[in-house]
């Protein structure tokens, strides 16, 4: 029998994975995710990428850590979708914008801001970074079920994870801080720093995929002098994510 072909990064081949798979930035996040799964196995452990396979309500799901940023994801994205993937949530952590964005809740994406340089290797500026309709959805819905704040809305992505925290000391300040006002202006709800790359690429592979966030902070909360507590317990995050999966497979069914 010939040997299966393992793919570069992820090291994994045809059946380690499944098409529905959670993605979340962290590897140790990975197995808190596959505690979820029912006969969950760690599957591959490569670099940044961590994956676990198991089964939700019987139906084979994959856990899949995709480091930070667009570059990483989009090799995670790819290479899983080589060996069998085409439906992905992300489940992750962001910074608010907008100010009823507390710490704590949680965020939906509709769609993301391309201040990234990652999709622009897959698609044109003027295409839009959309998540697909019904994860969407699926996403609020669980979220909402499982009693959370719950934002829906566009979200922002950056390379840089101090080019938002610390805008001033790059050469570049004039215009983080001026773009940062505008995502404001614009009733941006929440920074991150994957979703715009998945959105997209997921469109150029004929894929679906959604995000949501656990809100750890709102710096535009702090500047403006109101009450808040860093909250850095994703587990909320998570849960959501894998009820919203669950209510994706089982609309597949139907």
């Amino acid at each position: 029998m010939q040997e299966l072909e393992k793919q570069f990064h992820i090291q994994c081949v045809e059946g380690d994975v499944c098409k529905y798979v959670i993605l979340a930035g962290d590897p140790g996040r990975i197995p808190k995710i596959a505690e979820h799964f029912e006969d969950a196995k760690q599957v591959a452990c490569n670099r940044e990428y961590n994956i676990y396979t198991g089964y939700l309500d019987g139906v084979k799901v994959t856990a899949a850590s995709t480091g930070i940023g667009g570059p990483s994801t989009a090799i995670c994205v790819e290479e899983l979708h080589n060996v069998g993937a085409d439906t992905f949530i992300r489940t992750g952590t962001c910074g608010g914008i907008n100010l009823d964005v507390q710490s704590g809740d949680i965020v939906v994406a509709t769609g993301a801001i391309r201040y990234e340089h990652t999709s622009m290797e897959y698609a044109p500026i003027e295409f839009p970074a959309v998540s697909d309709f019904d994860i969407a959805l699926a996403l609020r819905e669980a979220s909402k079920e499982l009693g959370n704040t719950t934002h829906m809305g566009v979200v922002q992505c950056k390379d840089s994870f101090y080019g938002q925290h610390s805008p001033k000391k790059s050469p570049v300040s004039y215009e983080l801080l001026q773009k940062w006002e505008s995502w404001k202006r614009l009733g941006v709800k929440a920074s991150e720093m994957e979703s715009a790359a998945l959105f997209v690429i997921a469109s150029a592979l004929k894929c679906r995929a959604g995000s949501c966030f656990h809100v750890i902070w709102n710096q535009e909360r702090e500047a403006a002098g109101l009450d808040q507590k860093m909250s850095e317990d994703t587990s909320m995050s998570v849960r959501v994510a894998v009820e919203a999966m669950r209510k994706v497979i089982a609309a597949d069914k139907r």
